[in-house]
């Protein structure tokens, strides 16, 4: 190319990094510039505008710097591109169609790149099929992509960024990473769970709990610092199945996948808090701590029971303090349900806690009684382990079964089995496989976990009216909300549906405390007839 040629071509320096090949990328965008530069320098073309941007060839359209250098050709301010590659200006026909139009209606004059030369006069086959080559190198590695995100998702291991409270594994390839706990966080992110299902906090109290007793940060990325939670990514963290096992993919698929990562929570506690999300009569923020506020509805009109602190000042300068129970008459502001002072409120507990008080030798004849009754028990089970164990390797069959015959030649019209319903009974079977999974797993552990849940309950019932007496209001709020459900105040008095094991004490003490007093120490041999009159008096002693 002449001098003069030279000196009426006008050129754009264009230079572009793709976010979506940076392992095929080599230089960067100011190395391109730079490699640019020298170029034009050596070969004595003149540039009139450098352009760069991170972006995607693949679709078009999206490239508003590209579409910047497009208007400045067709406007005349250039006539010629100076780039690393063809690569670099598309990786897709249309813009690449677009390209060698104006390539060869004149309007670009000269694409000059690092090893090569394209004008207008050029046989415009080559630069067709060097487009070709780059676009079909973008397809080949979006499919090779997809394909992999689909095995690392099959496998269990959510492909993306890991959620709040977990973290991707950096020394593997990119697309093999797995789901890990984040030390710093994880914890935290299950306290929040663990705060939820108390029933003790709305959602806009509990991003208060997150952020400024717990500390929860997120981490910090290129674009910005690390931060407290928003309202809103706490509602993504709480209502998000991930967080106890499962995910769905691709979302809106119906394509459940049961997850390798740790789980936070069950999924039995999941439910309860997309429970308490959406329940009447949630807890609200309050301005002072009361013990029992949250717990209680009227037996009247059914409000909830609000409590409320006065004071009285005396002519002599004394000046008493007065706590009150009422209903807050939000369903019925004529309701007449009285209050009740905190005095009397806690005279009521504690007479509900004297009843199911037990004495020390009962309660620990009991808990010795219990652990002889459950060992015996505990032999019968073992059938019911085999059955399940034997349900389990059904589904297995059934789920290898499933995909041979959507696999299988005589499928390929999916005439026997579609896709479709390969997802929905695939992912159906594997819900009930790990069902029976976590059955499997728990089946040796009921015995201990029955006499834990027993030795709690009879410790309850020994020491509660004490602990209720000295504790602070946590714990005065905690003895209450473990006493039952549907808690009721009505006409001054508080109602209580005790929970089964505390109903069973209470009306199974009295016969229970005279059959002790026939029964024969432990250390003699069980007698059979005699334990099952003594369960039928008593029947939390049974399970």
């Amino acid at each position: 190319m002449g001098n003069n040629l030279k000196k009426e071509i006008k050129y754009i320096d264009y230079n572009r990094k793709s976010t979506d090949d940076k392992d095929r990328q080599v230089l960067s965008l100011d190395s391109q510039e730079d490699a640019m530069k020298d170029i034009a320098k050596k070969n004595g073309l003149r540039i009139v505008a450098t352009l760069k941007e991170s972006k995607s060839a693949l679709l078009p359209y999206k490239r508003p710097i590209f579409d910047e250098m497009v208007r400045k050709i067709k406007s005349g301010e250039a006539n010629g591109i100076i780039c690393w590659e063809l690569s670099r200006l598309a990786r897709n026909p249309d813009e690449a169609g677009m390209i060698l139009g104006m390539l060869q209606r004149g309007e670009i004059r000269h694409i000059k790149t690092y090893g090569k030369d394209y004008y207008s006069d050029d046989n415009s086959v080559i630069s067709f099929v060097e487009f070709g080559i780059a676009n079909q190198s973008s397809r080949d590695l979006s499919k090779n992509v997809k394909r992999g995100i689909k095995v690392k998702a099959d496998m269990g291991w959510r492909p993306g960024k890991a959620t709040l409270g977990y973290l991707n594994s950096k020394k593997e390839k990119k697309g093999e990473q797995f789901i890990l706990n984040d030390p710093e966080r994880y914890d935290r992110v299950k306290q929040i769970f663990q705060a939820m299902l108390t029933g003790n906090y709305t959602v806009s109290k509990l991003l208060e709990y997150a952020n400024e007793e717990l500390g929860l940060r997120l981490p910090a990325t290129k674009s910005l610092p690390s931060r407290k939670l928003r309202l809103s990514e706490l509602y993504r963290i709480i209502t998000n199945p991930f967080y106890y096992g499962w995910y769905e993919w691709v979302r809106g698929s119906g394509n459940w996948i049961q997850g390798r990562h740790e789980p936070m929570i069950t999924e039995a506690d999941f439910d309860k808090i997309q429970f308490l999300l959406g329940r009447e009569g949630r807890p609200r923020p309050k301005k002072h701590k009361f013990a029992f506020t949250g717990l209680m509805k009227c037996g009247n009109c059914g409000a909830m029971i609000t409590c409320e602190e006065k004071f009285k000042h005396q002519k002599n300068g004394n000046t008493h303090h007065y706590i009150y129970y009422r209903c807050t008459r939000k369903i019925n502001p004529n309701c007449l349900e009285r209050a009740v002072e905190l005095k009397d409120f806690n005279k009521q507990i504690d007479g509900v806690l004297n009843r199911l008080s037990i004495s020390e030798r009962f309660h620990k004849w009991a808990l010795a009684f219990l652990h002889e009754l459950r060992i015996t028990e505990a032999k019968s089970r073992e059938q019911g382990l085999s059955s399940k164990q034997k349900e389990y390797e059904h589904i297995t069959k059934q789920i290898h079964n499933m995909v041979l015959t959507y696999t299988s030649p005589d499928n390929a019209d999916e005439e026997m089995m579609t896709k479709q319903q390969l997802i929905e009974l695939k992912s159906d079977l594997m819900k009930q496989r790990a069902r029976l999974e976590e059955d499997i797993k728990s089946f040796g552990k009921d015995t201990e976990k029955w006499v834990e849940l027993s030795e709690r309950t009879f410790n309850f019932a020994r020491y509660a009216r004490i602990w209720f007496a000295k504790g602070d209001l946590d714990t005065k709020r905690a003895i209450f909300a473990c006493l039952g459900s549907d808690l009721i105040l009505k006409d001054q008095k508080v109602a209580i549906n005790l929970r089964k094991p505390f109903r069973f004490i209470f009306e199974g003490l009295p016969k229970a405390m005279s059959e002790l007093e026939r029964l024969e120490p432990l250390t003699n041999p069980v007698d059979t007839r005699r334990i099952e009159h003594f369960t039928h008096q008593f029947p939390l002693l049974s399970g």
